[in-house]
């Protein structure tokens, strides 16, 4: 039983990671405050990838709250998204994509 529910969490994995990617994450939960290279109500991906490393982009992603002291800023407007783990890391590897852009 339990080796038939670990294919079938893996199976759906495979199946979801296939159909979402970072630039559709992007495009559902960033895109009215997020530009790819330009600045729009927030930090391009651009800048934010030529900043900040992979956990700090989840981190700041989890709880913006509690990270943009941290990261030097005076406030925060970023609403806290509630992204599973995997929408998490497809979204940093979609930003940190731009590094260097």
């Amino acid at each position: 039983m339990k080796k038939y529910l670990l294919l079938v969490v893996i199976f759906s994995s495979i199946l979801l990671a296939d159909k979402l990617d970072g630039k559709k994450v992007f495009e559902t939960y960033c895109w009215g405050c997020h530009h790819q290279i330009s600045m729009a109500f927030g930090p391009s991906f651009t800048e934010i990838a030529n900043k900040r490393s992979s956990q700090e982009i989840e981190a700041y992603i989890i709880d913006p709250k509690s990270m943009y002291k941290i990261f030097g800023y005076k406030r925060t407007v970023m609403t806290q998204l509630k992204l599973n783990n995997l929408e998490r890391k497809l979204i940093t590897k979609y930003i940190l994509s731009y590094k260097g852009k």
